[in-house]
């Protein structure tokens, strides 16, 4: 039996453009003489469809792209994620299910069990969890069809309420009672950098566990914050992956399941964090352009590390042609800054326009001085700089239809090193869930090839420009030391004193994590962070404003 993995992009609530990519993907499976084809999990109508689920009109939609693209299943069996209507009186409305297409019509569904409760997933929010297992017999196969997490059992959503209230027995301890001949898993697993490796490991244990084939169908692309990074896979009964897909790409592949104990393991070429970031940020910016209706992007150049790797990015997104830049130089802005946002610029072949901001601070001042003349000059007069620069940027997004990026990292968003309404500014944060010290390896990787980034940005130390001899290590501690801290406390949510026992300075951490709670009102209401970690800054991460630190 040949089974073809459609690993594709889809649009949320974009019922033509999903039903007619799956429709496609069907007919080119097809001629490759595939008997099932499959894709991810609620494919017609994209992942995360959120609270459009609680829409009637949203509902009907899907499962009219059901139906059309059932019509298309003649000579071969498709299986489809979408959401399905629970027929109880009880429970939630919806199942997120899978839905086994052949000979024209709908021959079954099969719902989701363990719904994901935990980071940036909500799905109890609107599904009810299966509570029936069983297999699909077809062309003499036995197959067990499974929805993401619940190939996923040893995961955070084990402990969901579907698992602690209906089953004492795992999805898939149930399902190989059955003596399936293989599982075929459509998920929507997004990317993080410490993901792709652990994804590919548990399917691979699972398939070694229960000595069964595995067809693990994941999407690709970016829906707002989340970007999925495809890697779908086949792997036979011994645990081996005899077929990887590549990574933010669509794709299609045929596999003779026959055949599949006998192929042999292929060779990983694995791309490394960094290079997983850079494709990631790049399908995040490329994917939220295309799928919002924008096409140009402008930022703010500084000559500084963060807006140059920002620049780069957008360019590889967008194309040097959709990306204009401002140079918005002050009174402290340096001369070499100033060298290094154009020879960048330059570079990179993007059209830039430099408007010094002097004569605007200085009217600021001027019109504040009845009020300020008997207080010495502080972070009020610095925020004044950014704030302008942050109205000139949204003037020339408001004019010429360019949508601001925001440059700020996780490290400066993470300890409100950022100015509301200034440099915070922007449609999407690019760098936001990126620590400064990968900033830099991401600059160090764009210029792998030869010099991008000009080398100053990156040796000189960081600093914002808003004084005289202005340093981020006035402010904050180092950045190779602050950035471990945050992770902990971040990431692996470990507790101060966790961290402060694993030898790192108890002042830094105690200051660090000050920082952190002092701040979330800034993050409350800066622009949705593309995400490339475990944990980001947004819906993954929801604290209170007000805690008692």
């Amino acid at each position: 039996m040949k089974i073809a993995l459609a690993q594709l992009n889809y649009h949320v609530a974009n019922f033509e453009l999903n039903t007619k990519k799956i429709i496609d993907a069907i007919e080119n499976a097809k001629e490759q003489n595939a008997d099932i084809v499959v894709f991810s999990e609620l494919a017609v109508c994209g992942y995360p469809p959120y609270d459009f689920l609680e829409r009637k009109e949203f509902v009907e939609s899907c499962e009219k792209a059901v139906l059309e693209i059932a019509e298309c299943c003649s000579g071969i069996a498709a299986v489809v994620g979408g959401p399905s209507i629970n027929p109880e009186a009880k429970g939630k409305n919806l199942f997120n299910s899978a839905y086994f297409l052949a000979d024209g019509i709908i021959k079954d569904v099969i719902h989701k069990t363990l719904l994901p409760n935990y980071d940036v997933f909500d799905e109890y929010r609107y599904f009810e969890p299966n509570s029936r297992f069983d297999v699909i017999e077809y062309k003499g196969k036995k197959i067990a069809v499974t929805v993401c997490e619940d190939l996923w059992d040893e995961q955070p959503v084990a402990n969901s309420f579907a698992r602690s209230k209906l089953y004492a027995k795992s999805p898939m301890e149930e399902l190989m009672t059955l003596s399936p001949d293989f599982v075929l898993n459509i998920a929507a697993s997004p990317f993080s950098y410490s993901q792709v490796e652990i994804r590919r490991e548990i399917v691979q244990k699972k398939a070694d566990r229960y000595s069964v084939p595995i067809v693990y169908v994941n999407q690709v692309g970016a829906n707002t914050d989340l970007v999925f990074d495809g890697n779908s896979m086949v792997v036979n009964s011994q645990g081996k992956v005899v077929e990887q897909m590549k990574g933010f790409v669509e794709d299609l592949q045929v596999v003779e399941m026959n055949d599949v104990n006998t192929l042999q393991q292929v060779d990983f070429d694995t791309p490394g964090k960094i290079a997983n970031i850079q494709d990631a940020l790049v399908l995040g910016v490329k994917d939220y352009f295309a799928k919002m209706g924008f096409k140009r992007a402008t930022l703010g150049l500084s000559g500084g590390i963060d807006s140059a790797v920002t620049v780069v990015i957008a360019v590889l997104a967008l194309g040097a042609e959709n990306v204009r830049v401002l140079l918005l130089p002050s009174k402290y802005s340096s001369d070499h800054s100033i060298k290094d946002a154009v020879d960048l610029a330059e570079n990179l072949g993007i059209q830039y326009d430099t408007v010094p901001i002097e004569s605007i601070v200085s009217g600021f001042e001027d019109s504040l001085q009845p009020i300020f003349k008997d207080l010495e000059p502080d972070v009020a007069e610095e925020n004044i700089q950014a704030r302008i620069r942050g109205t000139l940027l949204m003037a020339l997004s408001n004019k010429l239809g360019h949508i601001l990026l925001n440059t700020s990292n996780k490290s400066e968003a993470a300890v409100g090193y950022g100015t509301l309404y200034g440099d915070m500014n922007g449609g999407v944060s690019v760098l936001g869930d990126v620590y400064k010290t990968d900033v830099f390896k991401l600059a160090r990787f764009m210029n792998r090839n030869g010099e991008v980034i000009p080398e100053n940005s990156i040796v000189k130390p960081p600093s914002a420009e808003l004084r005289p001899d202005q340093k981020d290590s006035d402010s904050l501690p180092d950045y190779d030391i602050l950035d471990k801290v945050l992770y902990k406390y971040i990431e692996l949510e470990q507790s101060p004193n966790e961290i402060i026992a694993a030898g790192f300075d108890e002042a830094i951490v105690k200051r660090a994590v000050r920082m952190v709670y002092m701040n979330e009102y800034k993050r409350y209401q800066t622009a949705p962070i593309i995400r490339v970690s475990s944990k980001a800054f947004g819906i993954g991460r929801r604290m209170p404003l007000v805690a008692k630190y």
